[in-house]
């Protein structure tokens, strides 16, 4: 029923008095414009959404996918780094490999009669894992100088074919790089191409030679379960290397990083050390021999085909 007009006056007389409602606002309909669409239409792009349609569109992944294939994406060296692995086993790998190289050259006699072996394989090895720090993904250390100090290792790395005195002078340079890098210092050279040349950094025989010495110490470590509860850090980070060098093995530049069933072992050994990983993290001690014995397995097959 329509109330005439006085009804709808009532309030205000009885509170006191007519109130009078403000006058409605006076817009400049050009600044509106600027703020506001003048149409629903104009606010959505694309075609209107249908309210039959609504959630029928993709899911989000609840999870990361851990298969390489997919990490690995365009497979630019990015995100095939992805295998579980921590920074610190890389950093204190590192470290350690360089304190062993200054020990294998502490004499040019020494040097020549065989050290120079031990020297390439070290450099190798750590122009390989600046490499790997190049790529990998999150906070690391070095990081701003591991292209420059993939580039001076491998070079030098390439070089040690002898143990004469020029190699040996040449050598020594790499151990003082290594001193200022450790102690933070930096490395004074030119910048370095930011992409890696793995054809030029790493050899397959040298590092198979470095996956046995890691293997065999994780063995020792996890020869029985008070062994590895010991050695539960060493565990960790030799799997940790053993899984990144997995990865290393298969790419591009690399020997036989084109064929199926080479890189078929190489992601078996990687998948077999994040078993350890996960074995020595949560404390199922029980099942770190049969993970470590599927490295070794993967690793006797490896060899028989490919060595």
């Amino acid at each position: 029923m329509r109330r005439p007009l006085a009804w709808l006056m009532v309030p205000a007389i009885l509170g006191g008095g007519i109130v009078v409602s403000a006058p409605p606002p006076d817009f400049d309909p050009d600044e509106v414009r600027s703020v506001f669409f003048e149409s629903l239409d104009d606010a959505i792009r694309g075609q209107r959404p249908k309210l039959g349609e609504m959630g029928t569109g993709p899911s989000i992944a609840k999870s990361t996918a851990t298969d390489r294939s997919a990490d690995s994406g365009n497979d630019d060296g990015k995100s095939v780094w992805n295998v579980g692995a921590d920074a610190v086993s890389l950093e204190d790998e590192i470290k350690r490999v360089r304190l062993r190289f200054e020990q294998g050259i502490t004499t040019p006699g020494a040097f020549r009669s065989g050290g120079y072996q031990d020297a390439r394989l070290d450099l190798t090895v750590l122009a390989t894992w600046f490499a790997v720090i190049n790529e990998f993904e999150g906070d690391v250390r070095w990081k701003d100088d591991a292209a420059v100090a993939r580039d001076v290792l491998a070079r030098t790395a390439r070089n040690t074919q002898s143990g004469t005195i020029q190699v040996y002078n040449e050598v020594k340079k790499r151990a003082a790089d290594l001193q200022d890098l450790v102690s933070g210092s930096g490395l004074a050279a030119a910048k370095a191409d930011t992409d890696n040349d793995w054809a030029t950094i790493a050899d397959r025989v040298p590092l198979m030679t470095y996956a046995e010495q890691l293997l065999d110490d994780l063995s020792d470590a996890t020869s029985d379960v008070a062994t590895a509860k010991e050695e539960a850090e060493l565990v960790s980070r030799n799997a940790d290397l053993i899984a990144l060098l997995g990865v290393v093995l298969t790419r591009e530049g690399l020997d036989e990083a084109d064929d199926p069933d080479y890189v078929e072992l190489a992601d078996a050994m990687t998948d077999a050390a994040r078993s350890v990983k996960q074995a020595i993290r949560q404390d199922r001690l029980s099942d770190l021999r049969s993970a470590v014995g599927e490295i070794s397995k993967t690793c006797a097959n490896c060899h028989e085909q490919y060595r």
